[in-house]
């Protein structure tokens, strides 16, 4: 019996020295396998620290290519400046070599005689020249198209064709415009980089021009108040005369750089002005767009005070007002040339709400579009028309 559990004691022995191997050589392969991860880990984690530092070389020797490009463009851009200003200086010297533009010399005597015959025919009845008889009823639509320039400028279509080019005029006091193929082009352009310039021979005065039937109108810079009509398929000058109104007054107290806003319609070419005579009120003039005479004036009950910019629709002129801190511009007051329509009669139109006061409003009779300035932007106002008839 004793033998037996013997045997059985040893037997017991010998299987769990059998187990305790087993289970030392199990740990031991799971201990390499761990060791093989973390070698493993150790080889990625090294490849992938050498990629990033090979990355950050690239990327510090493409920077400092880039930092040399700057200074090469910046370098290259200094030198256009300076032949920019070389040419600037050449085309003010060939300028004073060259002979006058052509204008018409008017003294103070011929001054008073043309304001008296235009007023003496204001006493006769307009002669409508189409059979235009809308008014404005509201603004339906407002879209900001861009933003380009300065505060000050305008922008506008030839009124008398369907070229469908644009023309900008940045500012006031320069004399380079620019011309876009379309309203679609000038959009999608970066600034000016899409236009064609238009040198003219003097600098304009304010943002009253006008483009109509091919021809720049506008006021030449100056202390005179001279009309200049411009070719602008000839790049040249073709008449000039100075406006025959004296003791002349900006014709906008929110705008005082404009002394004669030029506006089209369907009738034709009109001046918006103010003098010291009627100095608290906005008058008008017909004037031919093609000798730049005179032909009918007008003392509109318009104030000044407080206007901002006007525009002329089927011979009636809308004088739009805003305040010294800019709010919402509104058309308070209207006149018509045909007496078919009284301020009275007129509702108050106001603009959507936008970012500061305009600097000039151009109207396109065969769209139906205001063409604003605004603080820089360029916006387009889609009118609400309606009869003169049905006021």
């Amino acid at each position: 019996m004793m033998r037996t559990l013997q045997l059985v004691v040893v037997l017991l022995c010998g299987l769990a020295a059998a187990q305790q191997q087993a289970l030392m050589d199990y740990l031991e392969r799971r201990l390499l396998a761990i060791e093989d991860r973390i070698s493993l880990w150790h080889e990625q984690t090294s490849r992938y620290a050498s990629e990033l530092r090979e990355f950050k070389q690239q990327m510090v020797t493409q920077l400092e290519g880039l930092d040399k490009n700057k200074e090469v463009l910046r370098t290259e851009l200094d030198s256009v400046g300076a032949r920019v200003d070389r040419v600037e200086r050449e085309m003010d010297y060939l300028e004073t070599q060259s002979g006058a533009q052509p204008c018409v010399d008017v003294d103070d005597k011929l001054v008073e005689q043309q304001v008296t015959v235009a007023k003496e025919r204001n006493k006769a009845k307009y002669a409508k020249l189409t059979d235009c008889s809308d008014m404005i009823s509201s603004i339906k639509a407002m879209k900001i198209l861009k933003r380009m320039g300065g505060s000050k400028g305008m922008w506008t279509k030839d009124v008398g064709s369907s070229s469908g080019k644009v023309y900008i005029f940045n500012s006031t006091g320069e004399d380079t415009l620019y011309e876009f193929s379309s309203v679609r082009d000038f959009t999608s352009s970066q600034g000016t980089s899409a236009a064609s310039t238009i040198q003219l021979p003097s600098a304009w005065g304010g943002m009253g021009h006008a483009i109509y039937n091919n021809h720049l109108y506008y006021v030449k810079d100056g202390e005179e108040i001279r009309l200049v009509k411009f070719d602008l398929q000839k790049s040249k000058v073709v008449d000039s005369a100075v406006f025959p109104a004296k003791d002349q007054l900006p014709v906008y107290t929110l705008n005082p750089e404009t002394y004669v806003d030029l506006a089209a319609d369907e009738e034709g070419l009109w001046a918006i002005y103010a003098t010291k005579e009627n100095e608290n009120h906005v008058s008008l003039a017909k004037v031919d767009p093609k000798t730049l005479a005179i032909e009918q004036m007008w003392d509109t009950p318009c104030q000044r005070e407080n206007a901002e910019a006007a525009f002329v629709v089927c011979g009636t002129v809308y004088v739009v007002y805003n305040s010294k801190l800019p709010s919402r511009s509104r058309i308070q007051c209207v006149f018509d040339v045909s007496d078919m329509v009284t301020n009275d009669d007129a509702p108050t139109v106001y603009f959507p709400k936008r970012y500061g006061t305009h600097s000039s409003l151009k109207y396109s009779p065969l769209e139906q579009l205001l063409y604003a300035w605004d603080d820089g932007y360029q916006i387009l106002y889609k009118l609400q028309m309606k009869k003169k008839l049905d006021v």
